[in-house]
């Protein structure tokens, strides 16, 4: 039985990549507190991780992942009707 994937680290936290982490979790949050949950939220840079550091991240991404439909129409819902609970 192979091991499932592991998730690449990121490359050292720059401004960046600590914006985009910042992001991610404010995001998480805020959808939490609307009753909703995006289990595959992540930072990824759009490059493969350079083993030496030498080329520091210049930006990161908010990856969302994947969800149900059920997650996506509650997720239009709060878009549409607010934050409110």
């Amino acid at each position: 039985m192979t091991p499932p994937p592991q998730k690449p680290p990121l490359p050292r936290r720059t401004p960046k990549i600590q914006e985009a982490v910042d992001a991610r979790d404010a995001l998480a949050a805020a959808l939490s507190g609307a009753g909703i949950q995006l289990p595959a939220m992540d930072v990824r840079t759009p490059w493969p991780d350079v083993e030496d550091g030498a080329r520091p991240a210049r930006y990161a991404l908010v990856h969302l992942g994947v969800c149900s439909a059920a997650v996506a129409h509650a997720l239009a819902a709060v878009i549409r009707n607010g934050t409110s609970r």
